[in-house]
């Protein structure tokens, strides 16, 4: 938009007003870390360790079927404890590997945060609830904040005996340089459990899931007829 072009004028005036929605969902996701160690004397018996481990484990997660929206291994180490003398050497291998889960069946969700934590040196941190990047919730938001717009600048438009004529322009706030506010993000405080052998099966964890706030500003122009002041 050409900065040097007056806003309005007497003949036709304008008004910008600014559109918000803030909404109150369910969580559709939770999001769970799984760390799987392992220790050994030499770095063949961490490696063979740490793949039984990681399998029983993935073997776990998918006997959960479509309780479970998406399964990936992320970050993979082995490193060696260096004891520091005359000469260097290694006393013992550390590996570990990092599942990310996402659960979509909250009431599978408790039990298998519990099943996981009773592996061997295992750790379990979640769960982390959220929704899906293309939920239709975002654009339920969005209409709403348009919405909101269009009737705040009807009632500006009214306040002045005017009516509203067209619209000139409708942006996500942010779009054009104007500075947004923050928008925080709901999610769960994260659980941490560390993962012993015992015998028996441990009790399900109870998990109430967190309402997510969805937030959706936009800003609008309009024409208006020339008001009666």
């Amino acid at each position: 938009m050409d900065r040097h072009v007056p806003y309005g004028t007497p003949d036709t005036p304008r008004v910008a007003v600014l559109g918000e929605a803030t909404l109150e969902v369910d969580p559709e996701i939770a999001r769970l870390s799984v760390t799987v160690s392992a220790r050994g004397a030499d770095r063949r018996a961490a490696l063979d360790d740490l793949t039984r481990r990681n399998q029983r484990a993935l073997d776990l997660v998918k006997s959960y079927g479509e309780a479970i929206e998406k399964l990936e291994t992320g970050a993979f180490a082995i490193n060696p404890e260096l004891v520091r003398g005359r000469q260097e050497r290694v006393r013992a291998y550390y590996g570990r590997v990092h599942l990310a889960v996402t659960v979509t069946d909250f009431t599978a969700l408790g039990e298998l945060t519990t099943r996981l934590a009773d592996l061997e040196l295992t750790r379990v941190d979640g769960p982390w609830w959220g929704l899906r990047p293309d939920s239709p919730v975002h654009g339920r938001a969005r209409q709403q904040a348009v919405r909101e717009a269009v009737q705040r600048a009807r009632e500006y438009a009214g306040a002045l005996g005017a009516g509203l004529v067209a619209l000139v322009e409708l942006a996500d706030l942010g779009a054009e340089g104007e500075a947004a506010p923050p928008m925080p993000v709901a999610v769960a405080a994260p659980r941490h459990r560390s993962a012993r052998s015992g015998a028996g099966d441990a009790a399900a964890l109870d998990l109430e899931p967190e309402r997510q706030t969805v937030y959706a500003h936009v800003t609008a122009r309009f024409t208006i007829t020339r008001p009666e002041l």
